[in-house]
């Protein structure tokens, strides 16, 4: 299902288009453990440069975290991942016009992160962790992208069984949906993640990637965070920076079934790939 008619993300006092070709959302992780490139950009320095590298490269959103949510990652106080994020996140609104996303599960880290440039809050726990973070987002008009998670992300890939996938998936992020919308949340602020890697079992996030249509009835805008994950090698041939041929086709799959966000570290290549992607589309009937 490629996605047709484009939407509107209000992102405070922007209005992101979101068309059949997806937008790319690039990864600044802030940390020393994170699956992929932890302890790469754990520098300010580094950090700011990287985000700036990825924007030149095609992003047109920055996702900045400052805690790890790989499987079995351990939580970290409020006070360090704000000293993580802040300092990032104003060093690069000061120097992009691309709209800046925290990524956490805090209030507190999310209200700094939005007072110090930031614009969308990317809660990896859909409200389930922070509830007030609906409320934060309809105050500060921010945007606000929910994801499904089963537990947390310490335990969330210890056996994760679902009876109903979709249905399962579908009814948890449109109860997330509802609760921020009565907190106030405009219903073009919101953007869903079905949560690929985060409990759940590997063939669970093909059959993901393969029926994103059912999961879009829901009536929101998805975004996808496919990037290096181990779903797309499960013998653990490659390491995760080794993943980029199937991330690439994995993200194509995505666009196909009508992703208008892909969450990426490889911007440069996604980019790349979507142009060809454009072209297709624009070569069919």
């Amino acid at each position: 299902m490629v996605a047709s008619e484009p939407v509107i993300w209000r992102v405070r006092d922007r209005e992101l288009v979101l068309g059949s070709v997806p937008l790319l959302m690039g990864i600044v992780n802030v940390t020393p453990d994170s699956f992929s490139d932890g302890g790469q950009f754990l520098s300010h320095d580094l950090a700011v440069a990287h985000g700036l590298s990825l924007v030149d490269a095609g992003a047109s959103l920055l996702d900045i975290g400052g805690e790890s949510t790989r499987p079995g990652a351990q939580s970290v106080s409020v006070d360090e991942e704000i000293a993580r994020v802040v300092p990032v996140i104003r060093a690069v609104a000061e120097q992009v016009d691309v709209p800046l996303s925290i990524d956490t599960t805090k209030t507190d880290v999310a209200q700094a992160a939005l007072e110090a440039g930031a614009s969308i809050v990317n809660d990896v726990s859909a409200l389930r962790f922070a509830p007030a973070l609906a409320g934060l987002a309809a105050d500060e008009d921010a945007g606000l992208v929910l994801m499904h998670m089963r537990g947390e992300p310490r335990t969330m890939q210890h056996d994760p069984q679902y009876t109903d996938l979709f249905g399962e998936i579908s009814g948890e992020l449109e109860t997330a949906a509802a609760l921020a919308e009565a907190a106030g949340v405009d219903h073009r602020a919101i953007v869903l993640d079905p949560g690929i890697g985060f409990g759940k079992a590997m063939v669970d996030n093909y059959r993901i990637l393969a029926h994103l249509g059912v999961l879009a009835r829901v009536g929101y805008p998805l975004m996808i965070g496919h990037s290096r994950k181990t779903f797309l090698d499960p013998d653990g041939s490659y390491a995760p920076i080794g993943r980029l041929p199937e991330s690439l086709a994995a993200g194509l799959l995505a666009a196909l079934g009508g992703a208008r966000i892909l969450r990426v570290h490889d911007v440069a290549a996604h980019a790349r790939a979507l142009v060809v992607y454009r072209r297709w589309l624009e070569a069919r009937p």
